[in-house]
């Protein structure tokens, strides 16, 4: 395996994020990916980039961006008013699957979250996704909560 290489994601390697996050049964039915990039990745990639508590980290090999997560590090009252760290849109390229990257990427995350002095790193991912729940297993996340999402229903931007 090539080396691996972590970083905060940049303007460029939107494109690929937005085909990462694409590549499976269910980011096929809720990613826009049709011709040209949908003005309202680039605006979520700038909100992102400008808050200090939200961070892109992309996963490079042999050039190639291979994987790439989101953490975004929230503020509690709970746990004695402690942080704790978000992580969402874990995807590894389907070509680099198998190789540990999607292990080493989640290490990568833990470790920037333990120094912004996170006491809990947290993520959610769709039951249908029983890999990816034994992955996270693997990891050490436990399933201690039952997550709950409302799906809001907006006008389209004009």
């Amino acid at each position: 395996m090539a080396e691996l290489r972590f970083r905060l994601a940049r303007d460029e390697d939107l494109p690929v994020m937005v085909e990462l996050l694409a590549d499976d049964p269910l980011g096929q039915t809720r990613e826009r990916q049709a011709g040209s990039l949908d003005p309202a990745y680039r605006e979520a990639f700038d909100a992102i980039e400008a808050d200090p508590n939200n961070e892109l980290l992309v996963c490079e090999s042999a050039g190639q961006l291979v994987g790439m997560l989101q953490i975004s590090y929230l503020p509690s009252l709970t746990h004695a008013g402690s942080w704790r760290a978000q992580i969402e849109g874990v995807r590894v390229a389907r070509s680099a699957r198998g190789r540990g990257i999607g292990h080493e990427l989640l290490r990568s995350a833990i470790e920037r979250a333990r120094s912004r002095q996170c006491q809990i790193v947290q993520l959610t991912t769709d039951k249908q996704r029983v890999d990816a729940i034994r992955f996270y297993e693997q990891l050490g996340f436990r399933s201690t909560h039952e997550g709950m999402k409302l799906r809001l229903v907006l006008e389209p931007r004009s």
